[in-house]
């Protein structure tokens, strides 16, 4: 009888009562039961992404044939693939910088370029200054100036550096700012960070314009 009485209560829609309320909500869960492993409308194309292709990086002075899937970032090839782990993964939204590369001689955010977009071009990461087993004149510059404290940043902010160095080999305060702008420093060392930019710049002009 209390179930006939509870039938009887009034709710905000009098034409539904509870059992019959109770009742919708038990076919509801049957029928998303028996929907739970019925194919996804796309669910082929979303299988299609594992597929790779072959591309040619030409990286730190060598050719390198590597397959990749067309979504992966150069960042991820260059660290996963290529065993390249000096590039670092920082924000992976083009914000900070530390996984600065030069793309042709120019300072690119590794995390914002596709692998497949770099095949054609030169590509240059931190491990590429090296004067074989000697630190080239940024990197060297960085260790005499003392520009980093806990280390993340600071590969992005050599090539950076390098890359401002090639454009501008006698820069200005000025030109040094502009050109490590796009890349953050935690810790805030930005004064010897400009101070080994100009150092930098002092032993290439020592080298003879040398890297």
């Amino acid at each position: 009888m209390a179930d006939d009485a509870d039938d009887n209560i009034p709710d905000s829609n009098p034409g539904i009562s509870r059992r019959g309320f109770l009742s919708s909500v038990s076919a509801g869960a049957v029928v998303a039961v028996s929907l739970k492993d019925v194919p996804a409308a796309g669910a082929q194309e979303i299988e299609a992404t594992g597929r790779t292709v072959t591309v040619n990086l030409a990286v730190n002075g060598l050719k390198r044939r590597v397959l990749v899937e067309p979504r992966w970032s150069l960042v991820y090839v260059l660290r996963d693939v290529l065993g390249l782990t000096g590039t670092k993964i920082g924000c992976e939204r083009g914000e900070c910088g530390a996984c600065t590369v030069l793309i042709d001689g120019k300072p690119r955010y590794s995390c914002m370029t596709l692998a497949v977009e770099a095949e054609g071009h030169e590509i240059t990461t931190v491990e590429g200054l090296l004067e074989g087993e000697k630190l080239g004149s940024v990197q060297q510059a960085f260790l005499e100036e003392d520009a980093f404290q806990c280390g993340f940043c600071t590969p992005g902010q050599i090539m950076a550096v390098e890359g401002l160095l090639r454009k501008h080999p006698n820069p200005t305060i000025d030109e040094i700012r502009t050109g490590v702008s796009g890349n953050l420093c935690r810790c805030g060392t930005y004064r010897t960070i400009f101070s080994a930019a100009a150092k930098a710049s002092e032993l290439r002009s020592q080298k003879g314009g040398a890297k």
